[in-house]
């Protein structure tokens, strides 16, 4: 992806080709726009990879599979991921605030999806070019926060 194209446009009015920005982004997580009560988001996990267990407890999540093939598993608690689907091409998962969440690649090329948050939730601008780059963010992050809140 071009650094022009990877640049998040928000909130400025913006508009692009989803589907090619999608299946051209080669980074586990990009920021694509950033407003002030959505951010668009793509990524591309390798085979075998996964985005992570997570909660989003104040925001839904759209997810769309441009290409690959997946595995996604949700629930209420982190111990019972009692919904289990797969997903490929053109499949949409609709995560709602609060739920456990996660999207296995199963497939033998890259999973390619966008993700729409509502509120943001990450950074404007970020650029994650792999899972081990995201995972070390988010902990420098939530340690950020704990020592916020402990001054």
């Amino acid at each position: 992806m071009g650094t022009e194209e990877s640049r998040d446009s928000g909130p400025r009015p913006h508009v692009l080709d989803i589907e090619q920005a999608t299946l051209a982004n080669d980074t586990y997580r990009t920021a694509l726009w950033t407003g002030n009560h959505l951010q668009l988001t793509v990524m591309s996990i390798e085979p075998g990879g996964e985005i992570g267990l997570e909660m989003h407890p104040d925001r839904d999540q759209f997810l769309r599979v441009e290409s690959g093939k997946g595995r996604v598993l949700m629930g209420p608690a982190r111990d019972r991921l009692d919904f289990d689907r797969e997903v490929a091409d053109d499949w949409v998962v609709l995560v709602p605030a609060g739920s456990w969440h996660n999207v296995v690649n199963t497939g033998d090329g890259p999973l390619k999806l966008y993700s729409l948050y509502g509120p943001p939730e990450h950074p404007r601008g970020t650029v994650h070019r792999t899972k081990a780059e995201a995972d070390a963010a988010e902990e420098a992050e939530e340690a950020g926060t704990a020592e916020a809140a402990g001054d």
